[in-house]
């Protein structure tokens, strides 16, 4: 038996055991969202490992393909929180949407306006794309209105190159990778796990770039503010459970056991990708200046790419006083923590 099968049965008999002990009592339902990737693992350990239960609530977690989805859903009430990447969620607040933002989901913002390392350029064989350079004159394949469209842009632009240098060709990320195996593209910019899918699938092709610090791969999760304060009880025992599974998550020796609970989530996901993808991923629950700096670095970038009209005050969307509690409160989850 293979370490991720054995840990399957470790996982499943776990799982039960905290479960069990911790749904004795009456609990507070709340349905939380989360992407189908590997951004979502904060929430999957929440859920799998019984921290939501442990801190009272009876969890549903609900599963979109897409951020857009998400914030459908949320402003349906179909859900009670759901992320959001800070590289287009401002335009959908200048256009008057009300969220609070009040727990980190995915990125390394509490110490850094920029945090990219889980998305890359990968080019196929044959192309001559070595380095960024390279890219000039090629057919490169990304998501438009995307946080990977807005990272080949800001690399271009870093690099002395305009969109107009390339042949942009909008891939949607369920594409990223057979369209780039095809041969409809030269090079895909991908974020994980499409970039080691990628590196996987296409044989002979290679990672031009990973991360550079050209923009906030981030995102938090927010809730309509009725939903925020009208339980502040439920929202600080939300923000509590996601501290205590992001901690958990980090922990090295619950490898194993994290990449068997993030393949049974996120569909065509085994264990082994799961583990080689989210080592490229920071799962970091804080939030505060330094998010409030990457959320004006994003909006900045929003402004010269004229998706917005103008600067958007972070202290609209952004509530720290829960994730403040729970650290003042539980400062052992953080520890390992920059």
């Amino acid at each position: 038996m293979n370490k991720f099968k054995s840990g399957m049965v470790a996982v499943l008999a776990t799982t039960a055991l905290s479960l069990a002990a911790t749904t004795s009592y009456a609990q507070t339902a709340i349905n939380v969202g989360a992407a189908s990737n590997v951004g979502g693992m904060i929430v999957f350990v929440a859920q799998s490992k019984g921290f939501f239960a442990k801190h009272g609530l009876d969890a549903k977690v609900t599963v979109r393909n897409t951020g857009s989805a998400l914030t459908k859903s949320l402003r349906a009430g179909e859900i009670d929180f759901a992320p959001a990447a800070f590289t287009n969620l401002p335009v959908a607040l200048e256009k008057g949407i009300k969220l609070r933002g009040v727990v980190g989901y995915l990125g390394g913002h509490f110490n850094s306006p920029t945090s990219d390392t889980n998305v890359g350029i990968v080019a196929r064989p044959g192309t001559g794309i070595k380095s960024i350079k390279d890219l000039k004159g090629k057919t490169i394949g990304v998501a438009f209105g995307t946080t990977g469209d807005l990272y080949l842009q800001e690399l271009l632009k870093k690099n002395g190159m305009t969109k107009s240098d390339i042949k942009r060709i909008n891939v949607r990320p369920p594409s990223h990778v057979s369209t780039l195996d095809t041969g409809g593209v030269d090079a895909v910019v991908a974020w994980e796990p499409n970039v080691t899918k990628a590196l996987d699938k296409v044989k002979g092709s290679n990672l031009v770039v990973r991360g550079g610090g050209y923009v906030c791969f981030c995102a938090g999760m927010h809730g309509q503010p009725d939903t925020v304060y009208k339980d502040r009880k439920r929202t600080q025992a939300f923000v509590d459970a996601m501290s205590e599974a992001a901690h958990y998550l980090r922990d090295p020796k619950n490898a194993t056991e994290v990449a068997i609970i993030g393949s049974r989530f996120v569909r065509g996901m085994t264990p082994d990708l799961v583990a080689r993808t989210t080592k490229h991923v920071i799962y970091d629950a804080r939030i505060g200046g330094g998010t409030a700096d990457a959320f004006r670095a994003s909006v900045k970038i929003l402004i010269a790419q004229k998706k917005m009209k103008k600067p958007y005050d972070p202290a609209k969307y952004l509530d720290t006083s829960f994730i403040d509690s729970t650290i003042k409160r539980h400062p052992e989850w953080f520890a390992d923590l920059k």
